[in-house]
């Protein structure tokens, strides 16, 4: 589908992505005292169906979900689904912004499958974007080399799938819609997950379910946004915006969790802060062919 490129419009989609998955974050942390991980996923799936029902009804009906890309969105799926659960499963061994910053080792991912099959351009300024922000990344996390985390490698795992769903993300966006994109991840996500759910479900308590539905929201909202931001710009543009989720993250494990935030984490943030803006900064006109 085409869109008129905007890296203002792709940016205001990101501040959404963002806030939904700051507070996701916290959601996991919350609802994974209590619950299985398949059990969160497969509840969030199924909530999303009834909040994006009234959407798909006022943009047409069931009939703009149709897509002749189905293998493709199974495959995107699938993947993001397995990350996915690794990224909640990560949050119950090491701390949440520890976490997300893992995470964004994501972009390394992103950018070469992005420059190698959709043909986008790696400027210099994308690539110091990127350079910027994992070295923001790595400065706040400041890994040792003692002794291997499993919920560091767990988390590792997970970014690498989130990567490749990104840039899957990115092809979808050049034929479909942000809403078939969701509507066809929550479909795929919640049959992987219908069986594994059986086995392990148990009724949760009141405060929990609340958070189960925050993650509902958060989750199936923030896709949205998403594949919004990617009809309006490269991937290897939107995905440096969201190295903002670190610091921020950082900050509210700080403040909910008491996760120590220290002069490491608020250095690192102004590193990714920094390769943000230099990624806004516009690419040089190609040189047009003398004839």
């Amino acid at each position: 589908m085409s869109t008129t490129p905007s890296k203002m419009m792709a940016a205001l989609w990101m501040a959404g992505w963002l806030s939904l998955m700051l507070v996701m974050a916290v959601a996991g942390r919350e609802t994974t005292r209590e619950l299985n991980v398949f059990q969160i996923m497969e509840v969030r799936s199924l909530v999303g169906f009834v909040l994006l029902s009234p959407i798909i009804y006022r943009a047409g009906g069931w009939k703009v979900l149709k897509t002749s890309r189905l293998p493709q969105h199974v495959g995107r799926n699938l993947v993001h689904y397995v990350a996915q659960l690794g990224w909640f499963f990560a949050l119950t061994l090491i701390p949440i912004g520890q976490v997300v910053a893992i995470e964004f080792t994501m972009p390394i991912w992103t950018a070469v499958l992005a420059a190698s099959f959709l043909s986008e351009r790696m400027t210099p300024w994308k690539i110091a974007a990127i350079v910027l922000g994992l070295v923001g990344v790595m400065v706040i996390v400041r890994p040792s080399t003692g002794e291997i985390n499993p919920g560091q490698l767990i988390a590792l795992g997970a970014a690498m799938g989130f990567g490749v769903s990104m840039a899957l993300v990115k092809s979808l966006t050049r034929t479909e819609s942000a809403l078939s994109i969701l509507f066809w991840m929550l479909v795929v996500q919640s049959v992987a997950g219908f069986v594994p759910t059986l086995f392990v479900w148990i009724w949760p308590s009141l405060y929990v379910w609340a958070w189960v539905g925050v993650i509902a929201v958060c989750g199936t909202f923030s896709h949205y946004c998403l594949a919004s931001a990617m009809r309006y710009a490269d991937a290897t543009i939107v995905v440096p915006m969201d190295f903002l989720r670190v610091p921020l993250t950082a900050a509210a494990g700080w403040l909910l969790y008491s996760e120590r935030l220290d002069a490491w984490t608020v250095l690192g943030a102004a590193l990714i802060l920094f390769g943000n803006l230099l990624n806004l900064k516009p690419a040089s006109p190609v040189p047009a062919r003398a004839r």
